[in-house]
């Protein structure tokens, strides 16, 4: 590794999360100059390590770059955190061609609309799905109006999700109900909910 390396983290559908060293990317005349930053999508090739799970990137073809993503923080924020949420709940080099699609939904989402609260609740409500964690809405305090707001997070795609309309004391009812889920579900909650629910 040296100071002119650079390590990327990708999410593919068919491998999973991958660890790649982009060597040389820092040179102002590296074949990966402008290739590579956050949320970049790209289709790109690497040489397995036989020791370690940080593989050798080779090429790199770009696809999408989410230029909003840099334009607007909040944004940046809700992306950020979905991140961490995912890296947290699966493991590397696992298939994940669902959790894939539906971070590139998440995506195209932040790209095409101003960031909102509903955006990263109904991200959490998918992800749970997806991890098969999904609550029984049943057996839970959610009052009958939270619950139908929930059933649509969790069902409807992002733009379907844009014109949606709730009360506030519903999206604070759901947003209570998620924090404790993931917590008692899946350990703790990452840093950066509060940032990307606007609530910092």
């Amino acid at each position: 590794m040296t100071e002119t390396s650079l390590i990327v983290h990708w999410l593919t559908p068919d491998l999973g999360r991958v660890t790649t060293v982009a060597k040389g990317a820092r040179r102002p005349n590296s074949a990966f100059r402008g290739k590579l930053d956050l949320f970049y999508e790209a289709d790109f090739s690497f040489a397995r390590s036989r020791r370690s799970e940080l593989h050798t990137l080779r090429e790199v073809s770009l696809r999408q770059t989410h230029p909003r993503l840099r334009q607007d923080l909040h944004a940046l924020q809700q992306a950020a955190y979905c991140t961490a949420l995912l890296e947290q709940t699966t493991e590397v080099e696992t298939p994940l061609p669902d959790i894939h699609a539906l971070f590139q939904a998440l995506l195209a989402e932040l790209g095409a609309r101003p960031p909102r609260p509903r955006t990263v609740l109904a991200f959490e409500a998918k992800l749970l799905v997806e991890l098969g964690q999904q609550p029984d809405l049943t057996g839970t305090s959610l009052r009958p109006a939270a619950r139908d707001l929930y059933a649509r997070l969790e069902a409807d795609d992002f733009p379907a999700l844009a014109t949606l309309t709730a009360r506030a004391e519903q999206a604070v009812e759901l947003r209570q109900f998620l924090h404790g889920f993931i917590i008692y579900h899946l350990g703790r909650i990452p840093k950066g909910r509060g940032a990307a629910l606007g609530m910092e």
